[in-house]
Formats: structure tokens, sequence, C-alpha cells
């Protein structure tokens, strides 16, 4: 797939694998001098990949930021050739404060939003539905992206009523205690509101244990840096980031991508599927069919 023209600039990454129909980079010497990646995460990563799938129901992913890099490193490989429909999408912005954007800022977050789908007119014609995943610790950074939603929604005169059936929130959350009354992020003063128009079952959580999710959201390499409101106009933006880290970044990438492609994911995600109470939904079983028939 070649890059939207019309998009706004935004952080450059390399296509790692040729899902979606997109070219494979030629990386040249750019991972000279690393070992062995080592993917110490990689069995959790994949149970909480398959929850995902299967907690949206199967929808086309919108990775918010870049925490969850390694889910769509890993989502690319597996799904590279397979019969789904469905596709993968990044949105890689910083958006942790909830905040109300000035003019132009607000025309060019709605710019990126466009660019992934998540605007008005698309979102209320589109066939499947659109999960925004990301690592949740308050909430912040899908606030800011609901709130402006929202009034780009209400601006745009769009059917709320039918956008609402289209639009899902995924929160890959820090494992603590299955208690009821444990707080969660989508039950704060900040979220509770738009939470609740939105149909059940379309804010759901994973938790990942602190060691993998404090990997994904704090300490792991990536290949390009943050990508905050304040840089979003930066002639720079969409340039490669070169980096002491990246060599080691790019060597996790792909072999995360490697590791999709593998029966052994493959099947993992299959069973991650067939034990959550979603796999009755007709579209999670036909993810489930696409891998199985992928994996042979």
């Amino acid at each position: 797939m070649t890059p939207d023209p019309t998009a706004p600039p935004r952080p450059f990454r390399w296509s790692l694998s040729r899902q979606g129909g997109a070219a494979e980079a030629r990386l040249g010497a750019l991972t000279d001098g690393t070992g062995p990646a080592r993917l110490w995460h990689l069995p959790e990563l994949t149970e909480c990949t398959g929850k995902v799938l299967a907690r949206s129901r199967a929808a086309d992913l919108c990775f918010l930021g870049r925490s969850l890099d390694s889910m769509y490193d890993l989502l690319s490989g597996a799904l590279e050739g397979a019969a789904w429909p469905g596709r993968l999408l990044r949105l890689p912005l910083s958006a942790r404060r909830a905040t109300r954007y000035a003019e132009p800022l607000r025309a060019r977050f709605r710019e990126h939003l466009a660019a992934v789908g998540l605007e008005p007119y698309a979102l209320a014609r589109r066939r499947r539905p659109l999960a925004v995943v990301d690592v949740v610790h308050s909430g912040s950074s899908f606030d800011t992206l609901h709130r402006e939603l929202a009034a780009w929604i209400e601006e745009s005169r769009e059917p709320w009523a039918v956008i609402r059936r289209k639009l899902r929130y995924v929160g890959v959350t820090v494992r603590g205690r299955t208690s009821p009354n444990h707080p969660r992020w989508q039950q704060s003063e900040a979220s509770a509101g738009w939470v609740r128009t939105l149909p059940a079952g379309h804010v759901v959580n994973v938790s990942l244990a602190w060691p993998a999710w404090s990997w994904y959201g704090n300490e792991q390499p990536k290949l390009h840096g943050t990508f905050p409101a304040a840089r979003w106009f930066d002639e720079d933006a969409a340039e490669p980031w070169h980096h002491a880290q990246l060599p080691e970044s790019l060597a996790e990438s792909l072999a995360l991508v490697a590791a999709g492609r593998t029966r052994t994911v493959r099947e993992q995600l299959v069973r991650t599927l067939a034990a959550e109470p979603g796999f009755a939904d007709r579209e999670v079983r036909a993810l489930a069919g696409a891998l199985r028939g992928r994996s042979r």
C-alpha cells in the first residue's frame, strides 16, 4: 500500500511485513551489529493480542501512539496473507493530556483522525467497526481523542446513533485485582460520561502483568520518537529517526513480525480467541478461520 498523499506528515516507520498489500522495506545495514532479539514477552503478548482481537469483536484495529507497536508487528506477521477483510492502522500521536486543542492544532488533529478513518462522514458509512487500542493508565489519551471526535460529529451533523455502533475502544491495562470495587479508568470522572454514550461492550480492557505493560509503555526502545502536538507542524516530522537504539528496536520489531508468521503463534491466537466469550460472534469465528487457514 502506498502512503496517502493527502494525509498530514507523521513519524516515519519502516514497513516490516506485506500485510495489507504493503511492500516490505529494504533495511540494508540498519540492523547490523545486533544479536538475536530477546522476545521474553512474546507469550504474554500473544495472549493479550488474541484477547484484543476477541474483545474488539474482530474490528479493524487502530493503534494509538507507539506503546503497542509490538502488537501491531505481531499481527502484521500473523495476518500476512490471511483471508481477513479487516485492517491494521496506526495513529502515532501523543495525546496523553486531556485537553482541548486550539486552532490550528485542532484542524491538524482532525486531519490525523481522518487519515485512519476516524472522520465522522467515514465512520457513519464504514461497513466494519473500528476499535482504537492503546496502553492505558488513566485513560487521558482516549478522553482527548473521543472529546474531539464527539465535537466533530456534532458539528458535522453525522448520525451519532449510527457511528456509536461502529466505534470501539480497547484499553490494555496493568493486571490488578478482579474485584468489582477495583478502580478502572472508564469509571473515572473524565471518562465515565462519554463511555456511557457507547453501547455495552464497546469499551473494554485487556490486562497485562506489570513487567510487560511497563516494557511497552515506558521502557521499550521505539522506531521513532514521540509525536506530541508541539511537533505536528514540524517540517521534518516524517523523516526517519536514526538513533543509537534503532538497530535494537528494528531487530525486535522484525523478530515479532517473524514470530507472527509462525504456526505456533497463529495457533495460540486461535486458542485465545476460542476461549473468549466473544468467540460466539460470527466475525471473531471468521478471523479464527482465517488464522487457521494461514497456519496450515
